[in-house]
C-alpha cells in the first residue's frame, strides 16, 4: 500500500489516534477505514487485540507502525490509529442541527461533537473559517463521536440557511433577547438549529436579527462561558424540552 503522509488538511484521509477512537471508526464507519496502525509495544494488549479481531472480521488491513504512530501523536503513548477516508456528511433536513460559526479550537470542537452525540444531536454544520473537523486532535477529542455524526462545512451562514430555510433559529449571544429559560417556556418549533459563535468573539451582531437570540444567564463574576460549556448547556436544555 502507499506510504502515509503526516496529516494535512488537503489529504483525502485522516487518522483516528487512540484505541477507543479507532474502535469507534471501525464499528461505526468501517467502509471509511483504510487500515489500522498498531504499536509493537501493545500488540498483546487487550485493546489492540480487540481492534485486530474487528479488522480481521471486516477485512481491514493491520500494520505495525511505531514510527508513524509516534509522528502522529507527538508522544510515545499512542498504541493504535485508524486511517480513514474523509467524507462530508449530508445533514438530515428533518432533524435539529448544531451550527458552529467559526469555531477555531480543535479541542473545543471535539468536545462539542462528543457532547452533541451524547444529547442526541447528530447533525453539525460548521461555518468557515473553522477548525478542521478531520484533524486528528479533533477526532481524538471527540473520542470517535465523529463517526456517528453527520458533519458538513459551509462557506458562510447564508449558504447553510439556503439549504435549511425552515429551521427555527436560536443564536446564543451574550445580549440575547430572551433567556434560555424564557425561550423554552413553550416547546421549540421543529426542526430547529442552535447556533454558537467563535470562542473569542462569539456571534457577530447581525445574528441578533436571526430567529430568537438566546442568552445563558450567569453571574457577573465572569464575562462569558467557554464555548463547549455553553453549547453543552444549550443542547441539554433543548433536548429536555423536546423529549
Amino acid at each position: 500500500m502507499p506510504s502515509l503522509a503526516p496529516y494535512d488538511r488537503k489529504l483525502d484521509y485522516s487518522y483516528a489516534p487512540g484505541i477507543f477512537p479507532s474502535m469507534e471508526a471501525i464499528k461505526k464507519a468501517p467502509e471509511l477505514v483504510r487500515r489500522l496502525l498498531i504499536s509493537a509495544q501493545a500488540e498483546d494488549s487487550e485493546g489492540v487485540a480487540a481492534l485486530t479481531e474487528l479488522c480481521r472480521a471486516r477485512n481491514i488491513r493491520v500494520e505495525t507502525a511505531d514510527k508513524a504512530l509516534a509522528r502522529l501523536s507527538g508522544k510515545g503513548n499512542c498504541y493504535a490509529a485508524a486511517v480513514f477516508e474523509k467524507r462530508p456528511g449530508v445533514l438530515n433536513p428533518e432533524a435539529a442541527h448544531i451550527v458552529l460559526h467559526h469555531p477555531s479550537d480543535a479541542g473545543n470542537l471535539g468536545t462539542i461533537l462528543r457532547t452533541a452525540l451524547g444529547f442526541g444531536f447528530f447533525d453539525i454544520a460548521l461555518i468557515q473559517p473553522c477548525a478542521d473537523v478531520f484533524q486528528p486532535h479533533v477526532v481524538r477529542s471527540s473520542m470517535g463521536a465523529l463517526f456517528s455524526l453527520r458533519v458538513r462545512e459551509y462557506a458562510d451562514f447564508e449558504a447553510y440557511r439556503a439549504d435549511f430555510p425552515g429551521h427555527a433559529a436560536y443564536p446564543f449571544m451574550l445580549d440575547g433577547s430572551v433567556t434560555l429559560e424564557e425561550a423554552l417556556k413553550a416547546p421549540p418549533r421543529r426542526p430547529y438549529c442552535l447556533i454558537f459563535g467563535n470562542e473569542g468573539t462569539g456571534l457577530p451582531p447581525e445574528f441578533s436579527k436571526t430567529g430568537t437570540p438566546v442568552r445563558i444567564e450567569h453571574s457577573g463574576d465572569i464575562d462569558s462561558l467557554n464555548l463547549s460549556i455553553a453549547a453543552s448547556i444549550g443542547m441539554y436544555r433543548f433536548r429536555q424540552a423536546t423529549l
